[in-house]
């Protein structure tokens, strides 16, 4: 009965009812929606530098890590590699030789990142494939080069072009090579973009004299969460003083530090947005409570007790509440979910702007379910916490007062 009773003193006053429950729902979309940036900003970082790069998860030598030379190099051993791709969670062992090297074309010349790489694994990877805007993919027996489109365009060169590499191989052999341009690719990070250049296993360790060596393997992984446990599993079948196999987190612990920091930032930003949604809400339940003066002093003088219209009162809230907190999530979610597939890209100068700064040019989103019930809960209780003032109203009110203050 008292259920039914809230229902109805709900929609008595659309208007106000409406007012209320559209401040919350309010609430709750720019909740979701500033969030949902926020976090998809950070999912996309971390794809980018892991999933396009180093793996969430590689095995390399001991002390490679800290000092990324070739010398640092250790033997592909089909043994450590059945070991790796046997462990619970590991999808794909991708093998690679990382190193640099001048790159040269015509009068120009600059610094590159050299990945050697097996084709099909490495695509499994970082699908680099899909970043081939030009030209065709590598084969494992080529002796070709892909590179970065922000290479070519420095460089001054093309498809059927041919690029000079000169390097110092492993324990200090000379290494230098002439290879034709076979594909051009776009990264989204312009760092990557700038410098990248991939040649096929087998002709990197010819280049850099490495033979049956490999710098590192990076791991396909089923699951980003699943990475500490993955590192613990095969860290217990390998030998640790010769081989490192680190997580993502621990090979990049400046861009982990830099979320969290900014991470940080943004709680205490969405903080201040409930403050601020928190006053509008908290006048529609002033508005509210004065308007209801006269009904208030009236149910009381006919018998009503303060307890049970304080519960009349507390359930209408909640129920207010709950229809806002479940159109806050609902208009967001589809509108979330359409951005989460279709991020927002820049162009033009705001793009360059913005690239400039090594970061990829749009907006991302995220779809995390903890991103919808933190948002409403968040509101949830704050709407309830605020709607102690009406509660607090009725419990002082003395109804011959109210009565003739209201009138």
């Amino acid at each position: 009965m008292y259920f039914k009773l809230a229902w109805r003193n709900i929609w008595r006053n659309k208007r106000r009812s409406f007012i209320t429950i559209g401040s919350i729902t309010f609430a709750v979309f720019l909740a979701c929606v500033t969030r949902s940036m926020q976090l998809g900003s950070y999912e996309r970082m971390i794809e980018n530098a892991a999933r396009f790069y180093t793996g969430y998860i590689q095995v390399h030598k001991n002390g490679f890590w800290d000092d990324k030379t070739i010398d640092n190099s250790f033997k592909y051993d089909n043994s450590l590699v059945s070991i790796i791709e046997n462990t619970h969670g590991v999808e794909v062992a991708v093998p690679r030789v990382e190193s640099f090297a001048l790159a040269a074309f015509g009068t120009k010349t600059k610094g590159a990142m050299v990945l050697g790489i097996v084709p099909e694994k490495e695509n499994q990877l970082t699908r680099v494939m899909d970043k081939l805007v030009d030209g065709t993919y590598l084969n494992d027996d080529d002796k070709s080069v892909m590179i970065g489109q922000g290479l070519t365009e420095y460089l001054k060169m093309g498809i059927g072009d041919t690029i000079v590499l000169i390097s110092q191989g492993y324990h200090g052999a000379n290494a230098a090579g002439i290879y034709p341009v076979k594909g051009i690719m776009k990264f989204p990070v312009p760092e990557q973009n700038n410098q990248t250049i991939y040649l096929p296993l087998k002709e990197a360790q010819w280049f850099y004299n490495l033979e049956n060596q490999l710098t590192s393997i990076s791991l396909v992984v089923d699951k980003a969460k699943h990475v500490e446990r993955i590192v613990a599993d095969i860290s217990g079948q390998v030998d640790t003083n010769a081989l490192e196999v680190m997580g993502w987190r621990d090979m990049m612990p400046d861009l982990v530090q830099g979320i969290e920091i900014d991470n940080l930032s943004g709680k205490v930003m969405l903080w201040i947005l409930y403050a601020v949604i928190g006053f509008g809400m908290f006048g529609t339940f002033l508005m509210m409570t004065a308007e209801r003066m006269y009904e208030f002093g009236v149910m009381m003088s006919v018998g009503m007790k303060r307890v049970i219209m304080q519960f009349i009162i507390f359930i209408e809230m909640a129920m207010m509440t709950s229809v806002g907190v479940l159109m806050g999530v609902g208009i967001s979610l589809p509108i979330l979910i359409y951005y989460y597939n279709n991020p927002i890209f820049f162009s033009g100068e705001s793009a360059k702007a913005i690239e400039n700064f090594g970061v990829e040019a749009a907006y991302f989103f995220s779809l995390q379910p903890s991103l919808f019930y933190n948002q409403a809960w968040a509101i949830f209780f704050m709407a309830l916490i605020l709607s102690l003032y009406p509660l607090i109203v009725i419990q002082k009110l003395k109804p011959v007062k109210a009565m003739r203050e209201a009138i």
